[in-house]
């Protein structure tokens, strides 16, 4: 086939720009080196036949609230809600819960409240502007005025260290833990600066959007988007690896690889190259996927009924989990991140579970018996439970997915320095010195997360200057 642009790569963004370049009338090839396409949308029976796992990303509240995939608007992907998008399980208290109406959830804070409703729940109210203008860090902006005073206040609290913002904002340890949890999906130590915004994004998405999981598989999102390019004239092939840029011929090409791949891939001028070079990735992780004979035993029963449970504690444990992993250590007692589908989604084929903890980029160590500790000190009887289980460690992610680079599955460190510099400073960091490519993976404005946006801010690049 010939065609007017090619996308290497089938992640969120890949398929978002695939589609957006195909609707704008270019006649659009996507080349997938795996089998199946999706990249972190991927899902597969990893543990027992029926069993349906997500390989990479389940809860999808960024892809609800994204601009990119509302714009969109794709047929045939139905989200599923859980009862209670988040929980937080204490020791010896009632766990922590985060529902989409933020009051409720401010009730359940006591003397909390006020202080999550003046946050997370002032940045859920400023909606969708301030969503969009968060996602587009760099712009084009078309937002109201308004939305701007919103944004500031929110980057007041969000340049801050969740662990200062935590201290400073909340006075419990209910509040305190679950400003901790969130902050942690960042993957960086706490103490660092923008984590508290990552954090409250979250917090905010919950109320806004909430964490919904995608009926049947995170796969299901990723095969309408290919089934809305090939409805569009597009054509999509999988099993292909594109080694050289040389091996494409056509006008655009958009690539949602990560620099290190891209150095492979391609010559590039000098400066360009050292500043993919000293591109920093972020910790690994390691993922356990679960076939259980039923739900949970959680001690607290209503963590039952959420989507997503946060395990680590207190403020104090979890910020001292990540900082050891920031450091380059193995947290015995490790932060985890556990999503529990059959909460929202009956279709899976029974109860399947899956958990990650973050560890040291390319880590070899075998996590299974620390996160599992982790899951029995919340739900005693938790491994009666289990029938099979899968883990893959950071290892086994990079080989299933060459972008996650030593098991980082963020595309990149998500500091403060890389915040914008993703992957080098640019007003336009999504094309590269090569005429007429570009880059769109999260390594990327705006970064981590099943978004899309790097690869419609790309794609758009790509049909005004490609």
């Amino acid at each position: 086939m010939s065609a007017d642009a090619v996308v290497v790569g089938s992640g969120p963004n890949g398929l978002v720009a695939a589609v957006t370049l195909a609707r704008a009338g270019r006649k659009v090839l996507l080349l997938e080196a795996a089998e199946r396409f999706g990249g972190g949308l991927r899902s597969a029976e990893l543990t027992l036949p029926g069993r349906v796992h997500d390989l990479g990303a389940t809860v999808m509240a960024m892809a609800v609230a994204s601009p990119a995939f509302r714009e969109l608007a794709l047929k045939g992907v139905e989200f599923a809600h859980p009862p209670v998008a988040v929980a937080h399980p204490l020791d010896g208290r009632p766990a922590v819960l985060v529902h989409r109406d933020a009051r409720r959830t401010a009730e359940g804070l006591g003397r909390d409240g006020r202080a999550w409703l003046a946050s997370a729940g002032a940045a859920a109210e400023a909606g969708f502007p301030l969503v969009d203008l968060l996602l587009q860090p760099l712009g084009p902006w078309h937002v109201p005025l308004k939305t701007f005073a919103q944004a500031a206040r929110f980057g007041l609290a969000g340049a801050l260290p969740a662990t200062t913002f935590a201290r400073r904002a909340f006075r419990t340890v209910e509040g305190r833990a679950l400003i901790a949890g969130m902050a942690a999906h960042s993957m960086l130590d706490l103490r660092a600066p923008i984590t508290a915004g990552y954090g409250l994004l979250l917090g905010a998405l919950a109320h806004l959007v909430g964490w919904p999981l995608v009926r049947g598989g995170s796969q299901v999102l990723a095969d309408a988007l290919v089934a809305e390019l090939r409805s569009l004239g597009g054509e999509a092939v999988g099993g292909h690896r594109v080694r050289r840029l040389a091996e494409l011929d056509a006008p655009i090409v958009v690539l949602d690889v990560t620099p290190r791949q891209l150095l492979a891939m391609a010559d590039l001028p000098d400066g360009y190259r050292r500043g993919l070079e000293r591109y920093r990735y972020g910790p690994g992780v390691f993922k356990l996927d679960w076939a259980l004979d039923g739900p949970v035993p959680w001690r607290d029963p209503a963590v039952a009924g959420a989507g997503t449970v946060h395990l680590g504690g207190t403020l104090e444990e979890i910020a001292l989990s990540e900082a050891e992993m920031a450091a380059g250590r193995h947290s015995p007692r490790p932060y985890v991140l556990l999503v529990q589908p059959y909460a929202a989604d009956p279709t899976r084929g029974g109860h399947t579970l899956w958990a990650y903890c973050h560890v040291p980029n390319g880590s070899r160590a075998d996590m299974t018996d620390a996160i599992e500790t982790q899951i029995e000190r919340y739900a005693p009887g938790f491994r009666d439970r289990v029938l099979a289980r899968h883990a893959m460690g950071p290892a086994e992610l990079e080989a299933a997915n060459p972008n996650l680079v030593g098991g980082d599955i963020g595309g990149g460190l998500a500091s403060l320095g890389q915040f914008v510099r993703r992957p080098v400073w640019s007003p336009a960091p999504w094309r590269t010195p090569l005429p007429g490519v570009f880059l769109c993976s999260s390594s990327t404005p705006p970064g981590p997360g099943a978004h899309g946006m790097g690869g419609r801010q790309a794609a758009r690049l790509a049909l005004k200057h490609g």
